[in-house]
């Protein structure tokens, strides 16, 4: 009777120790497959089942870091408001306001090219969305920033600078719905567009009339 000896090139029927993934770790793996679900099918279209499913872990596992699909939705949205807020900011560093145009129109454009995941969370409807959360906020606190660029630039040439928070909220959302349009339409290159955006908008702010009229109706 012969005895079976193992060899080197038998492989061992051991299995390798599961390893556990540190808190820290999985709630940023937690945010990232949420992140990707909520852009790819919004808030309602996605479950707990799912962003469980995907991360590889039990429902419950998702509660115990987020208490649920809105807490995780919260988290997402907040992180994308302040990245995108963050890059604009960051980019806004010329002195001339022409060139502050460029940087913020660049910095949007930028955005929606490298974080398109991000930029689909912060563009769909949701009924959980916050005041200081959905797209129309951040543009709105875009704007706040651009209003004081406009209001001294008006001041120094002798317009009314109540009217600047007017203007900046026109050229944000200018900026932002074609950022929108392109997001989809990918041309001309970012550049062209915002080249073609500050165009009609520097443009324009360097013939303003003092007090302008409406040629169709009377302005009270």
């Amino acid at each position: 009777m012969s005895e079976h000896h193992e060899t080197n090139d038998e492989p061992r029927r051991t299995s390798a120790p599961r390893v556990r993934m540190p808190a820290a770790q999985r709630r940023e793996q937690l945010i990232t497959v949420g992140r990707q679900l909520f852009a790819e099918r919004g808030f309602d279209a996605t479950s707990v089942e799912e962003v469980a499913s995907r991360a590889k872990v039990s429902k419950p596992v998702v509660y115990e870091h987020f208490g649920g699909k809105e807490g995780l939705y919260a988290v997402v949205v907040d992180r994308e408001v302040r990245a995108l807020l963050d890059r604009i900011a960051t980019a806004l560093t010329a002195g001339h306001p022409r060139e502050l145009l460029e940087q913020a129109a660049l910095a949007l454009l930028d955005y929606i090219d490298e974080e398109p995941h991000g930029f689909q969370v912060l563009t769909r409807n949701s009924p959980l969305l916050a005041a200081s959360g959905n797209f129309s906020s951040v543009m709105n606190d875009v704007a706040h920033q651009v209003e004081h660029i406009l209001g001294a630039e008006f001041r120094s040439r002798g317009l009314d600078p109540k009217f600047a928070e007017l203007y900046s909220q026109a050229l944000v959302g200018m900026v932002a719905l074609v950022g929108q349009w392109w997001r989809d339409a990918r041309k001309p290159k970012k550049e062209m567009v915002a080249a073609h955006l500050v165009n009609l908008a520097w443009n324009g702010l360097s013939h303003l009339e003092p007090k302008p009229n409406l040629l169709t109706r009377k302005v009270r």
